[in-house]
């Protein structure tokens, strides 16, 4: 009689380090009270948390016992670790993951909680250069913006929330945090208060969109508050949506309406630049607009307009037009055929 395996039990996971993880809360505690925002101290609480929890697997208990040595043998880690679809980190994560130890190690020497700093030397992966993986056109975007059944409360208010994004090329949490008082309807314009980098920028935003978020705050906003009304235009039981929830939303849309694309609030974006770069606007606008630090993060668009190419390729290409193509071709073959001789 076969004898029945037992099942193996799950190993425990290690148990972080308390020390270091005592000396992340207070790295995390000065990026605070340095003004980083609270997406940023977010972001380097899980990234340093996955460094600790590799850590305590190993019996790491101190940051002294972290040497360069020790932090390229998690680099490594983290290029072979493969998720629950098998899929491998992106270069992006890597990187992300790593610039959050750099930053934690840096202050930990400066706090002399190290004589020396063993992350300063660390090389972190090279970013890809990628294009955005979809941009949508104005039919695409028309059809998602039909989507939301306006009859409803929900509905209207996700039509204003997707007239709100393709209008502006807002962030999602930009959106989210979008305040009654930051719409100005006689101007035409948005403030966008503290956007990436603590920054306040001013945009302009379409007619129609004004009209939805007008048609949304005075039919259906009042029936979605609860209690106090903190200014909040899109809510959701009562307060403001999460970047999460936001994201989901979006992409739900995108999906329903059927036009082969895929992605969520960024898409949008996407799309406004490059719709705006393809209609003649200057790259320096739409950087304004989109609130881009840097004028070479908002060129990434000029590659992306293919229309724009294309229209330069129809104008000086003579394999393009028509009535040389044939001649083009002829002179071609001739070529071929005194080279074969």
């Amino acid at each position: 009689m076969a004898r029945l395996r037992r099942k193996a039990k799950p190993k425990p996971a290690a148990a972080v380090p308390a020390r270091m993880h005592a000396l992340m809360e207070e790295y995390l505690e000065w990026m605070s009270a340095q003004n980083f925002s609270g997406d940023t101290v977010k972001t380097f609480r899980a990234c340093i948390g996955y460094f600790l929890e590799w850590c305590g697997e190993r019996s790491l208990e101190d940051v002294t016992e972290i040497t360069r040595p020790v932090l390229e043998r998690y680099q490594r880690a983290l290029y072979h670790y493969r998720k629950k679809d098998g899929a491998p980190l992106t270069f992006r994560t890597q990187n992300g993951r790593l610039r959050a130890l750099k930053g934690w190690f840096r202050w930990l020497a400066r706090q002399n909680w190290l004589l020396h700093n063993p992350a300063s030397e660390l090389l972190l992966p090279r970013l890809e250069n990628r294009l955005p993986k979809h941009v949508l056109s104005v039919a695409h975007m028309e059809a998602i913006l039909r989507q939301p059944n306006v009859s409803t409360v929900e509905g209207l208010r996700d039509r204003a929330i997707l007239e709100t994004f393709y209008a502006t090329g807002m962030r999602r949490m930009e959106v989210a945090n979008l305040k009654v008082y930051d719409i100005d309807r006689e101007r035409g314009s948005v403030m966008v208060r503290l956007g990436k980098g603590k920054k306040d920028r001013h945009i302009p935003i379409s007619e129609r969109a004004l009209r939805w978020i007008g048609k949304y705050t005075a039919e259906a906003r009042p029936s979605l508050l609860m209690g106090g009304d903190d200014g909040t235009v899109f809510l959701e039981d009562g307060e403001g949506f999460d970047r999460i929830r936001l994201t989901t939303l979006v992409r739900g849309y995108i999906r329903k309406s059927e036009t082969g694309k895929t992605g969520g609030c960024h898409l949008f974006r996407h799309t406004v630049a490059t719709l705006m770069l393809e209609n003649g606007a200057d790259i320096r606008v739409i950087q304004e607009m989109l609130g881009h630090a840097r004028l070479t993060t908002t060129e990434m668009y000029t590659r992306v307009s293919i229309n724009l190419l294309k229209q330069v390729y129809l104008g000086t290409h003579p394999g393009a037009q028509e009535a040389e193509a044939a001649e083009l071709m002829a002179t071609l073959e001739a070529e071929g055929a005194e080279e074969d001789v």
